[in-house]
């Protein structure tokens, strides 16, 4: 059994095995700048597993038939910090011209008023719940208005915590203190959380966004994709882009992180802003 006090070191074929499964299976490009998150993330849970290598754990990983052990690695891979109103530029604009926009365009194109936004890579939560807010906020007085929200990650952890809609006050500390009398209760234990009239708008699934195709009936008129796509190679990045192009109306808006871009000349989206895009309408 390991030393539960010394790290077991990862060596270069182990590394290199490790993130070939995991860019495989989710896409996630680890470089050799990544190396030490690896062995931090999960030496813990080598430990507990009684190997002593990475090697060891490499191969049960990949000899597991049920498919448990590469979720839990990709659980424990995943980058999922987050806060409310990160880029809060962003939400400004969603409210202010991306929703003013869309309402507009459905009207104009007599489509019905149901109004649908993706957030693909949702974390725990904050930007879904969030984004529900500002709908709620938007339609309050539009009675005909019909709006919901997909919020989907690769991690089923994560996808745990989002769905219980609970925060700390330091993830809630940019929240308007009317957003946050409005939806949100403080809990006895200093938590927040997150009230049902928002939670009922969301709907949370796990996608793993190196589908070849996303399984959707519809098309959404508007899709977040922010600071997920950080953590792909280019080949990954263009494929994703094409299939956000597939499932959204002609007219939608594409976010994505402000570290992050598809260019200006490519042949999907057209620019608006940094960090925001919009399908043509033809």
């Amino acid at each position: 059994m390991p030393n539960t006090f010394q790290l077991i070191q990862i060596t270069d074929k182990e590394f290199n095995l490790l993130s070939r499964l995991i860019y495989e299976k989710s896409g996630i490009n680890l470089g050799e700048h990544k190396r030490s998150l690896v062995v931090g993330r999960l030496n813990k849970l080598i430990k507990q597993l009684n190997y002593n290598s990475f090697k060891e754990y490499y191969d049960f990983v990949v000899e597991d038939s049920s498919g448990q052990a590469l979720l839990t690695l990709i659980d424990k891979i995943s980058t999922n910090h987050t806060f409310f109103y990160r880029e809060s530029d962003h939400f400004d604009y969603f409210s202010d011209t991306a929703l003013p926009v869309i309402e507009q365009l459905i009207i104009a194109k007599k489509m019905p008023k149901d109004l649908r936004l993706w957030v693909a890579g949702c974390s725990s939560g904050e930007e879904p719940y969030l984004l529900a807010m500002l709908l709620k906020d938007y339609f309050n007085n539009k009675n005909s208005w019909e709006y919901g929200i997909l919020a989907t990650d690769i991690s089923v952890e994560i996808l745990k915590k989002a769905v219980a809609g609970r925060y700390a006050q330091e993830n809630i500390v940019k929240v308007p203190p009317r957003i946050k009398n409005l939806y949100f209760t403080k809990l006895p234990d200093g938590f927040w959380e997150v009230k049902p009239v928002i939670k009922n708008i969301i709907t949370f699934r796990r996608l793993n966004l190196m589908r070849s195709f996303f399984p959707f009936k519809g098309k959404f008129h508007i899709i977040f994709c922010r600071n997920v796509m950080i953590y792909f190679d280019q080949v990954t990045r263009e494929a994703l882009i094409k299939k956000f192009f597939d499932v959204l109306h002609p007219g939608g808006y594409l976010f994505i992180g402000h570290s992050e871009s598809i260019g200006r000349d490519n042949p999907y989206f057209k620019y608006i802003k940094p960090a925001v895009y919009r399908k043509e309408e033809r």
